[in-house]
């Protein structure tokens, strides 16, 4: 939601036509590893599946945090940047359902969940960009206490119908930020971002709880060279991903180095799957906490 604050509607449009080259770029290059990866451990098709999405998906919370703490948010290579989140969040609406339909081995339902979450998606798409405007007025009070229980409210109640449709709860969440505009949106960024903190930080604290330490170096092999091979792919995503906008080597280079943290997706993934590939949740801990603080020590280093 807090990302989705940062741009409206038609940025939204905007950057989805400017973008769409550089997420089959971003998908193409760093699905792969992960995927190969997991069939090279031995594991069946749809693991291996799963661990193609925890290396492609990178983590849109800590870079927007990231963005907004380093004054990054106008950079010009920063809507490449986000037009690629936005992209990886859209492809995990339908990614998400689908992987969840395998694991349960209800491959008649297939094409159905696909149908929904597609339709779900284009639908909230259509509303955001179209109404944003018209619902951010219908919202908009003076009272921050009327805007805080109002936004936070609409955000769990999107998520909801979003995750009900088998649509990522994160997705639906994403897209009520777009629709709200100014200036109910720079109350609603003041007024949560607060509540964002502490959900971050309990959203890692339970995560490290499910981590076993013990089972972390029978992996940390595996988790080393995955690190490795997608810090290089996310660099060359950025690098290419900009080329038409005729910057600068170090803000090119820059784009790739910022897409390198992953986070709350890829633990969602990973959990999903846990139950047909144990070795998953392991090899995916590990493997998240390496890009969790490699992600913003490389985007530090080029200036």
């Amino acid at each position: 939601f807090m990302l989705g604050l940062e741009y409206s509607g038609a940025e939204l449009k905007q950057n989805l036509r400017s973008g769409l080259g550089g997420g089959a770029i971003d998908l193409l290059l760093n699905f792969p590893p992960g995927f190969i990866a997991g069939l090279i451990l031995g594991w069946n098709l749809v693991p291996a599946l799963l661990l193609g999405g925890v290396t492609f998906i990178s983590s849109s919370g800590i870079i927007s945090r990231f963005l907004s703490e380093q004054g990054r948010l106008s950079s010009p290579e920063t809507p490449t940047v986000v037009s690629i989140l936005v992209l990886e969040d859209l492809v995990m609406a339908v990614y998400l359902p689908l992987t969840a339909v395998l694991i349960a081995g209800e491959t008649s339902r297939l094409f159905t969940t696909i149908g929904i979450a597609g339709l779900a998606l284009g639908v909230a798409l259509f509303v955001a960009i179209r109404y944003g405007h018209a619902i951010s007025v219908f919202l908009a009070h003076q009272s921050d206490e009327v805007i805080l229980l109002t936004i936070f409210g609409s955000v769990l109640l999107v998520a909801g119908i979003a995750q009900k449709l088998h649509v990522s709860a994160a997705v639906g969440a994403f897209l009520v930020g777009i629709a709200i505009s100014s200036p109910i949106a720079e109350q609603s960024r003041r007024l949560l971002s607060p509540l964002r903190d502490l959900f971050a930080a309990i959203f890692f604290f339970f995560f490290g709880l499910e981590v076993d330490l013990r089972k972390v170096p029978q992996v940390l092999d595996v988790a080393l060279a995955l690190a490795a091979v997608t810090v290089l792919t996310k660099l060359l995503t950025g690098y290419l991903a900009t080329r038409g906008l005729k910057l600068p080597l170090r803000p090119r280079l820059r784009a790739g180095l910022t897409l390198v943290a992953h986070g709350e997706f890829s633990i969602v993934i990973a959990g999903l799957g846990v139950a047909i590939e144990p070795r998953l949740g392991t090899v995916c801990a590990a493997y998240v906490m390496l890009m969790a603080i490699l992600g913003p020590i490389t985007a530090r280093i080029i200036h």
